[in-house]
């Protein structure tokens, strides 16, 4: 059923905590798993923040990655990794329309349940952009 599942990963407390459930899909379905990290590109018109320079060092991105691949391995699960630049919600959809996923596995930092997270939130991009089903860990 799901053949190919995507997770992307930030440096967040919900992406570490969506991997279990990433983990117990991917077992029970036999998936393969692809782990995607996104290099945010900055705006011009808005200051970045702390989180926003974490996740733009090519550095911190590369240790994610491989810390996200070894906590798989370490289960037994193969995962493919990847990076990609751009903004993260049309990333994420553009890559799982590439490698043709049958669902995306993302944690939920609850900024959409709010009138002005709603439009930022990267969770209902996907879930109105995603060319699959999208599963969100809240």
């Amino acid at each position: 059923m799901f053949k190919t599942v995507l997770f992307p990963i930030d440096q967040s407390r919900e992406s570490r905590e969506a991997a279990d459930v990433v983990a117990d899909v991917v077992k029970t379905y036999g998936s393969k798993l692809l782990i995607l990290s996104v290099v945010e590109t900055l705006e011009d018109d808005k200051p970045p923040t702390a989180a926003d320079l974490e996740m733009t060092s090519p550095e911190a991105i590369a240790e994610l990655l491989h810390s996200a691949k070894a906590l798989f391995t370490e289960q037994g699960i193969d995962a493919q990794v990847m990076e990609r630049a751009g903004k993260p919600a049309f990333t994420i959809c553009d890559v799982a329309d590439e490698v043709n996923a049958n669902l995306i596995i993302m944690g939920c930092r609850g900024l959409g349940l709010t009138d002005e997270g709603a439009s930022d939130s990267v969770t209902s991009r996907v879930i109105n952009l995603s060319p699959c089903p999208v599963l969100i860990v809240p």
